[in-house]
């Protein structure tokens, strides 16, 4: 199932700009985390089950679910959400075993 699962490659923003990172083909179950994932950490949940935020993940960040295609939307883009995102099940959480990632490059504003 985790196969299905696709994203786009990457996305540029700019600073305290909007993005979002859909993933089709997941659907309330496969697609339902969202995590994000820096240089020298693990991967941390922004979103599960869909819509729900982790406590300690800033508001900014969001999920929305529309058939089988999961989006997490940040709103207020800031430097530090620079980051390689993926989606998948509770299962996959110890790394992008979805085999589909997001890369977010944040670029200075104008």
């Amino acid at each position: 199932a985790f196969a299905a699962l696709t994203q786009p490659d990457s996305k540029s923003v700019n600073m305290a700009g909007t993005v979002e990172i859909t993933c089709s083909g997941g659907g309330s179950f496969y697609g339902s985390y969202y995590y994000q994932k820096t240089p020298g950490t693990g991967p941390v949940t922004v979103i599960y089950w869909n819509t729900n935020r982790p406590s300690g993940i800033r508001s900014r960040f969001s999920g929305s679910l529309s058939g089988s295609t999961n989006t997490l939307t940040i709103t207020g883009v800031q430097a530090e959400d620079e980051a390689v995102y993926y989606c998948g099940s509770r299962d996959s959480s110890a790394g992008a075993g979805t085999g589909t990632q997001s890369n977010v490059e944040v670029k200075d504003s104008p």
